[in-house]
């Protein structure tokens, strides 16, 4: 199963690196990273990845505390699962500055691997070391204190807000169809360096989520009454504020983002959930979801950013208002539909505070898939005849929210004819 999943991630990553948001990268096959360690080397710790080719590392430190490191384009061949805390390779047996880490596309043209540290570290080494067989870019961590390493990422962080440093808005597909048709934007959770929740036999959310995406994309385009635009096509990194942002600049008329959780200690808990967004949740277990939802960009590595407290207006307020009535009057929909076509958790309509469906003017909801730590839910999840059935449902759900609401099919993509890249 793993080996069938490291070749779909290079294949899908192959296919990326030949896209046009790549055009300006070196001729020449892409350097592949084929096997990562952690070795214990006293008070030290060393993370080694094994290269084709060198490569040129940055490094800085932030706040969990972790390690930061930046690298040009590579495709990763390695089971994301590799850097899992309960794995055997992050130094089973020995303590270590490392607690987990993970790896993955980040922008176009850069990648990047996140460190979880075990304590403040400061990073004595990183670069890359040629072999007789291509290289080993070796990180080395060294003991800090607290208070050096608390200075360490302020500094980092004063740096990027400066310069406005953010990954970029995902570029999009041209939505097929009539550009008088109300736009769907579906967006699959997590993406590249953040691979969301792993099940026990190596499936990974972000690949499970981005399938389902295409699937429905698919129906809904068939069924020729809306268009649908991705905020990933592939395995890419996308921040929160920029998968919405990405929606309300388009005049999106419905947001749906996908998702699929996992469980410590599963028990009998599957089927799917429909969140909208509120400000505070309707019970604990949609707080926790989204606690974990909304780390996304700091699991990438991005600096934690204080959320801006949104003050408007009677308009602005009125606004949020409908929307947030709209979407719940969405996920009633799906919720009908998916009792059809799929199963459902026993309590499937929840709300919290969800950052990825927070715009005030654009109808939002987040369906978790189920499960990956269910055995029956993942049976589901990576069967292609029943993601086929699952999307055909929810594209029904779609069909009879905008039959409900006529008002929302007048809405235009103002980028539909202009800074969308064409097919």
């Amino acid at each position: 199963m793993r080996l069938r999943l490291l070749c779909a991630a290079a294949l899908t990553l192959g296919l990326a690196l030949a896209g046009p948001a790549f055009a300006q990268a070196p001729v020449g096959p892409p350097v592949a990273a084929i096997a990562a360690r952690v070795e214990p080397r006293g008070a030290e710790t060393r993370l080694a990845f094994e290269l084709s080719a060198p490569v040129k590392a940055e490094a800085f430190v932030a706040d969990g505390p972790r390690v930061v490191i930046d690298l040009p384009q590579l495709v990763f061949l390695i089971d994301p699962a590799a850097g899992r805390e309960t794995s055997p390779a992050a130094g089973k047996g020995a303590p270590t500055l490392i607690k987990s880490f993970r790896f993955g596309q980040f922008a176009p043209g850069r990648a990047r691997i996140v460190i979880e540290l075990s304590g403040p570290a400061r990073v004595a080494r990183a670069e890359s070391v040629k072999g007789e067989a291509g290289a080993r870019l070796e990180i080395d961590l060294a003991p800090e204190s607290a208070d050096k390493f608390a200075e360490a990422a302020a500094a980092h962080q004063r740096a990027a807000l400066a310069a406005a440093a953010k990954p970029a808005e995902p570029e999009a597909l041209a939505a097929s169809g009539d550009a008088d048709l109300p736009l769907v934007v579906i967006d699959p959770g997590h993406g590249g360096v953040d691979a969301g929740a792993l099940s026990r036999h190596g499936e990974v959310e972000k690949t499970i989520v981005l399938e389902f995406a295409k699937a429905l994309k698919a129906k809904i385009e068939a069924a020729g009454k809306q268009r649908v635009l991705l905020t990933r096509n592939d395995d890419s990194f996308v921040a929160l504020d920029d998968r919405v942002r990405f929606a309300q600049k388009r005049g999106a008329a419905l947001l749906l983002s996908i998702h699929a959780d996992t469980l410590s200690s599963a028990g009998s808990v599957r089927g799917a959930t429909i969140y909208t967004g509120a400000e505070r949740a309707s019970d604990a277990e949609a707080a926790r979801i989204a606690a974990k939802e909304n780390l996304a960009d700091e699991a990438a590595g991005l600096e934690r950013k204080a959320e801006a407290e949104e003050v408007g207006d009677i308009l602005f307020e009125l606004a949020r208002r409908e929307t947030r009535a709209l979407s719940r009057d969405f996920s009633a929909k799906l919720i009908d539909k998916w009792r059809k076509s799929g199963d459902l958790n026993k309590n499937p309509s929840r709300s919290a505070h969800f950052k990825v469906l927070k715009a005030h003017d654009t109808p939002s909801a987040l369906l978790e898939l189920g499960y990956l730590s269910s055995g029956a839910d993942l049976a589901n999840l990576t069967s292609p005849q029943w993601r086929e059935q699952a999307a055909e449902g929810v594209a029904e759900a779609v069909a009879a929210f905008f039959g409900a609401h006529a008002p929302l099919a007048a809405r235009v993509d103002p980028a539909a004819t202009s800074s969308v890249r064409q097919r």
